[in-house]
């Protein structure tokens, strides 16, 4: 232990941890605290960062660096869905660590090669571990966990039976199904009548039932522009060169015909009549079932 007045040595620039997250990362820069970056710079460096893990081999330490990187990154993601349930009576934080399990089941489960953006990826996954904890926990009154137990072993039994025998099964055949006794499966029965069957989609609104029929009510463009997007790539792929740098300068340069003509050596009527058959090709692909 150094004596007063003398200078303790300062700590190796690099421990044992920050090696490990330098050989996961490779030429990708370190942040710090991934969680204080923009929406935008959060997806970028998920992108890169999934490359990245696809050439991590599981289970190693730079593995789980990345993924975990990966987590603080997209936790907004969580934020933002637990926020839909905010008045429930089960703790926020509960519920933050259970969105928690279900963004990294998504990071797991998720395949950069397809092209589809990350957050559309999880955030089903997110929200279908927190309703599945609200179904664990719903109940109008307390019931011991033996009974909790019960009614889920009893939604399982009449599920299998019901597939198993056409119709639903009889208490005795889940007694038998079960190994306990018939008094037992009606105790479960009654405490299946304390689960409390709210709506899982109930918003934290102060107009109670208007909230859910508004959100059920209200259409989010942004999904209907996500499906046609992703439609439309493979008709764009099918268009030549000339074809998708025409429509490039025209509807991400937003060129007007004439200067998209003086670009490609056309006349302005050239790229106008070209214009309308590139956007006539991909109109009637989009429609086009199948």
């Amino acid at each position: 232990m150094p004596m007063a007045g003398q200078v303790r040595p300062a700590p190796p620039p690099y421990g044992p941890t920050s090696l490990v997250r330098r050989r996961a990362l490779g030429d990708i820069p370190d942040v710090p605290r991934p969680q204080d970056l923009s929406t935008q710079d959060a997806r970028t460096l998920s992108e890169t960062l999934f490359g990245r893990l696809a050439e991590l081999d599981e289970g190693t330490p730079e593995y789980a660096c990345v993924r975990n990187t990966l987590v603080e990154l997209n936790l907004s993601l969580v934020r933002f869905a637990a926020r839909r349930f905010r008045n429930r009576a089960e703790p926020a934080q509960d519920i933050f660590q259970v969105g928690t399990i279900g963004l990294i089941k998504s990071i797991n489960r998720f395949d950069v090669s397809r092209g589809v953006d990350f957050a559309s990826f999880a955030l089903p996954t997110i929200t279908g571990e927190m309703k599945r904890f609200f179904r664990d926990t719903s109940w109008a009154v307390q019931v011991p966990r033996r009974l909790q137990e019960l009614r889920l072993r009893l939604a399982g039994a009449c599920d299998a039976l019901g597939q198993e025998l056409g119709r639903p099964p009889t208490t005795a055949e889940l007694a038998a199904h079960l190994r306990i006794t018939e008094a037992e499966v009606a105790e479960g029965e009654r405490a299946s009548n304390a689960y409390t069957a709210r709506s899982l989609d109930l918003t934290d609104d102060d107009s109670g039932a208007t909230a859910v029929m508004r959100t059920l009510g209200r259409e989010d463009p942004s999904f209907d522009v996500i499906e046609c997007l992703d439609s439309l790539k493979p008709l764009i792929t099918a268009l030549t060169d000339r074809e998708r740098t025409i429509l490039s300068l025209r509807f991400v340069d937003e060129l007007t015909q004439a200067e998209i003509g003086d670009r490609v050596g056309l006349s302005q009527m050239h790229v106008s009549r070209l214009l309308a058959q590139i956007t006539n090709r991909l109109r009637t692909g989009l429609l086009t079932e199948g």
